[in-house]
């Protein structure tokens, strides 16, 4: 979402990046649209070591972390970014184990969203993590 100063000039909104990190081209393409149209600058990585290299350089405000293909262990890429970055992590699933959500939770990440997910209670949980970043107070 955008946010800015009541004193800003327009020319001074700036727009919270998130990086969207999912090797599904049909998910990430829906979630990039969604996002962008919510007011969000996105980044669709689709490659976990990309993702965990980009991430210093992109400085996102929040990374949308999809638990991947089962060749990827997504708890590792979790864990080494957080070593990189404070960034508020938000994984993404589409398995219903409650074993699965109590692991990414317990590695670290601030939210775990199960697929598939209400559009507005997905944003409205980014906006939540957002809100509590130090220069989002307008959110």
């Amino acid at each position: 979402m955008l946010y800015q100063n009541e004193n800003q000039p327009p020319s001074m909104v700036e727009r919270q990046r998130i990086m969207l990190v999912d090797n599904d081209q049909d998910m990430s393409s829906f979630l990039n649209l969604t996002l962008e149209q919510e007011g969000f600058d996105t980044v669709v990585v689709v490659d976990a070591d990309a993702a965990e290299n980009m991430l210093d350089n992109l400085n996102p405000d929040l990374v949308i972390l999809d638990t991947l293909s089962p060749e990827q262990d997504s708890l590792g890429i979790l864990d080494r970014m957080q070593k990189h970055s404070k960034v508020p992590i938000i994984m993404l699933s589409a398995e219903y184990e409650s074993d699965t959500m109590q692991k990414a939770l317990s590695h670290g990440a601030d939210d775990y969203i199960r697929i598939p997910f209400g559009i507005k209670p997905f944003i409205a949980r980014i906006r939540a993590k957002l809100r509590r970043l130090p220069h989002s107070d307008n959110l």
